[in-house]
């Protein structure tokens, strides 16, 4: 089955583009002007990947990618007109899996595409959680490597595809040191596109979902200078 994209862009000439360009790549995209529109779309068929700009004409893009984080963990990437690094890490924070700054190739956004979906997992019809969980040694979490979710203390964590792949290695080696470059290896799909200070980003995104469980827990520690490592017992 095709990948169903919903492009959320309020210029008519760039959503012409990026839907002729998802449609040659073999994708089946959903252009929308409006953030209403947007909204309607997603609620009426989730897609497996958005492309969202930033400065809609009624609704702000990032507050619409926090509306969807809280019901689904569907990728998306932004567009924006705005290139400053503090815009780029607000949309990470905020669950963002991508970013492109305007003007942008439509082909290098359709690789983009691809890439993010090829590290996601299909998309799940609510229900019953299954798959074979385990354990990483002397930690609350739990992995469930075929849906692509992690459990803390019992709780599913609703996190980005990045997130996930961030705290995935993380719990894969309890205790490791990782540095920023090498957490950008190996959870971001294209990481010679990204900042080291967008993992920053991404790890207070999975402190705040973590709290939310625990607050009185902090098991990411935070070697200054140096990167990150999971705490061996949470």
């Amino acid at each position: 089955m095709k990948k169903r994209i919903l492009v959320v862009e309020d210029e008519p000439s760039i959503l012409a583009n990026i839907v002729y360009s998802l449609e040659t790549e073999g994708f089946e995209p959903q252009g929308c002007a409006t953030g209403e529109q947007a909204l309607a779309s997603f609620a009426a068929s989730p897609p497996d990947l958005v492309i969202l700009d930033v400065g809609l004409p009624d609704l702000n893009g990032f507050d619409l990618c926090r509306t969807w984080r809280q019901q689904s963990d569907v990728p998306v990437i932004f567009l924006t007109a705005r290139g400053q690094e503090v815009d780029r890490v607000v949309g990470l924070e905020i669950g963002a899996d991508d970013y492109l700054v305007k003007p942008f190739s439509p082909r290098e956004l359709s690789a983009r595409v691809r890439a993010i979906l090829r590290r996601c997992r299909a998309p799940m019809t609510p229900g019953r959680l299954t798959g074979h969980p385990s354990t990483p040694a002397n930690t609350p979490f739990q992995l469930l490597e075929d849906r692509a979710q992690i459990l803390y203390f019992g709780s599913t964590l609703p996190l980005s595809a990045t997130e996930f792949r961030i705290l995935r290695v993380l719990c894969q080696h309890p205790g490791r040191l990782y540095s920023r470059s090498q957490l950008m290896d190996q959870a971001w799909t294209e990481p010679e596109t990204a900042l080291e200070r967008t993992v920053d980003a991404h790890i207070k995104s999975l402190r705040a979902k973590l709290r939310a469980v625990r607050p009185d827990l902090d098991p990411i520690e935070t070697r200054r200078g140096l990167g990150y490592s999971l705490k061996e017992h949470g």
